[in-house]
């Protein structure tokens, strides 16, 4: 490879590549720099595989790289003598080259959680590469370099072709975005996090030994490149590599280790191991499952060790056990038998209890899929709250409810007047749609409706757990259709709006799936979303501002819905939160405002107005990454409207 001294490279720990600067005087000969240009090129070419997460970006940027190749190859062949301008010319070229290389490279083995986490900023990253390009056959002098008119003709479509390209809006996954705020912001529903947690790890494939040692190292050498800088997003990387670990089975004090598991595991050719096997004192897979007074599972060794040592409570909930006796679970303990038996997996089980004992406990829930149907309005009670709590227990009583025809069973007492049991069937749903393939089976049962009227009807709970189940349920596109057809959106407006905390942000969550379809944010806006996200807005004591601007955000991206969001008044709040809120505030606010600014001068103006320019160069300087970027893209739109 010949020195490329011309071709700037961005600083170590940056996202953003250089600004294309003119190059300074001739460092290659003319033959030299052509085939550079052709090297360059061929070495981008050679990356065919990449992350997840960029990779219709990155075929998209190879198209254009083997486009502009004809225009260096019929340089070769002419071997013209390069004037100081074409020289120029393509020195700036070879730069975009060279940093279309490195971007391609990042997306072939860098960080993935790096690369889904700032898919944006990698995006800009994918512009700038174009704002090159552009920028390098602007002008470029076909005349004295001998292009014939064919080429030159195929060169300048390009040219006006990229020149749309590079202006072409953001296109983040905005459910993936979604997903890592959930986590990143530690809810409470444990059981949500690992639903979003497994999807993460299946979307982003860092599901096996190898893919996590892969990470690691990818990870490594990221921190090494930033070398101190961006300290927030590396936190967040860092943090979100040892919950994928854990949820592998992998628990490393030193999350940035080589990746290593117990013996027992050397031979298992899967690492994901259901959470549900895992004991919550050990994290390692159980051998002797036993159930405690709380209702939780542990390994025997592991809780009568917390029990000897004089603890009275559950290591998991903190709730104080009624008695110390322990159950065997053998449900539990058969459904790990199995798993093992099918990958491979020896481990010695604890004594096994006797058949007949085993089989009385799975006759629990036929029987009580029975009792639901009971005409005795108290039997009907009892097995709604038992199959609700089961539903929530294990993936093994969740595919034995189904088995024995528990769904529509379950669905048909939703509509039961009795609210207790309202309550229990429609939390059953909810557990019971943590499975992926149960959510298709629930919306087909004719559930949606029911749900929907539990949630414009039913006690507190009911409506809660109602929010909750439509935001489980709108996780497949189908049902986000749905649920807005069938008039989901005004009661999730309507409990964002007077119900409790927790069902406000239940609300929130859901509505911000939901509005991912186009047709549900005209919905929204008619059932009168945007007073009601305001008024959380003006309620510091929610804590919801984040997740009222992350609505906001969508629905200012759409251009029919843009003009109710769009008023003077919001934008005075938006430029408070710029001023006083958190640094996730912030990140949000900005995004609103860049999103409505772009579109409408005149709020810009406004915003101006309302002392918005103090603050941003202030977080240009010392916000999260992303506001950075947001207050940066801000500071050069108000250049233009002042």
């Amino acid at each position: 490879m010949l020195p490329w001294s011309i071709f700037q490279r961005p600083a170590a720990g940056t996202d953003a590549e250089p600004e294309p600067s003119e190059p300074s005087g001739r460092q290659l000969s003319d033959e030299a720099l052509v085939e550079e240009l052709l090297t360059t090129v061929a070495s981008a070419r050679s990356f065919q595989e990449f992350r997840r997460s960029q990779r219709k970006e990155c075929f998209g940027l190879l198209r254009w790289l083997q486009l502009v190749l004809p225009l260096i190859q019929e340089i070769r062949e002419t071997a013209p003598s390069l004037t100081d301008d074409a020289y120029r010319r393509l020195a700036l070229l070879g730069r975009a080259f060279q940093a279309a290389r490195r971007l391609l490279r990042c997306c072939h083995d860098g960080s993935k959680i790096f690369l889904a986490l700032e898919s944006e900023a990698v995006l800009a990253r994918f512009q700038a590469v174009y704002e090159m390009m552009n920028h390098a056959l602007d002008g470029m002098p076909y005349s004295e370099i001998g292009i014939s008119d064919e080429v030159k003709e195929q060169i300048e479509l390009i040219n006006a072709q990229l020149k749309r390209c590079k202006k072409r809006s953001d296109t983040q996954d905005m459910e993936l975005s979604m997903d890592f705020m959930m986590i990143i912001q530690n809810k409470e529903d444990g059981k949500a996090d690992r639903a979003i947690l497994e999807r993460l790890a299946k979307k982003l494939e860092l599901q096996s030994l190898a893919d996590l040692r892969a990470e690691t190292m990818a990870i490594k050498k990221l921190i090494n490149e930033r070398n101190g800088q961006q300290q927030e997003s590396t936190k967040h990387i860092i943090e979100l590599l040892h919950k994928f670990k854990e949820i592998a089975g992998i628990d490393e004090k030193n999350i940035l280790g080589d990746v290593s598991i117990p013996k027992y595991l050397e031979k298992c050719p899967s690492l994901m191991i259901p959470n549900d096997f895992l004991c919550p004192i050990s994290l390692e897979i159980m051998t002797d499952p036993v159930i405690i007074a709380s209702g939780r599972t542990y390994e025997r060794r592991s809780i009568q060790k917390w029990l000897d040592a004089g603890q009275r409570t559950c290591p998991k909930t903190q709730q104080p056990l009624a008695h110390l006796s322990l159950a065997p679970n053998f449900a539990l303990k058969n459904l790990i038998l199995q798993w093992c038996e099918k990958n491979k997996l020896e481990i010695q089980m604890g004594e096994s209890e006797p058949a007949a004992e085993q089989e009385e406990r799975k006759e629990d829930i036929p029987s009580l899929v029975k009792d639901l149907s009971s005409v005795h309005l108290d039997v009907q009670r009892k097995a709604a709250k038992k199959i609700r709590t089961l539903s929530k227990e294990n993936p093994e009583n969740r595919a034995l409810i189904l088995e024995n025809g528990g769904l529509p069973a379950i669905i048909s007492l939703v509509s039961y007047p009795d609210k207790k049991i309202q309550e229990n069937t429609v939390t059953a749903l909810l557990n019971l749609s943590i499975d992926e393939t149960n959510k298709v089976l629930i919306a087909k049962g004719g559930a949606i409706p029911l749900i929907i009227e539990v949630l414009k009807n039913g006690s507190v709970e009911g409506q809660e757990n109602s929010a909750a189940a439509l935001f489980s349920l709108s996780m497949i596109d189908e049902n986000k259709a749905a649920i807005g057809i069938l008039g989901g959106i005004a009661p999730l407006v309507g409990l964002l709006r007077d119900g409790t905390i927790r069902g406000k942000k239940d609300a929130a969550t859901a509505i911000f799936n939901l509005i991912l379809n186009h047709p549900n944010k005209f919905r929204a806006m008619e059932a009168g979303i945007v007073p009601a996200l305001l008024k959380i807005l003006g309620d510091k004591k929610l804590d919801m501002v984040d997740e009222a601007l992350s609505i906001f955000l969508l629905l200012a991206s759409h251009p029919n819905c843009r003009n109710e969001v769009g008023t003077t008044s919001f934008v005075e709040i938006l430029v408070q939160i710029i001023k006083e809120g958190t640094p996730k505030n912030k990140e949000c606010a900005l995004s609103v405002l860049l999103e409505l600014g772009l579109n409408n001068n005149s709020l810009m103006v406004h915003a101006l107005g309302f002392g918005l320019h103090e603050h941003l160069s202030d977080i240009a300087k010392t916000g999260t990454s992303r506001a950075q970027r947001k207050a940066n893209s801000l500071i050069q739109l108000s250049c233009k409207c002042s």
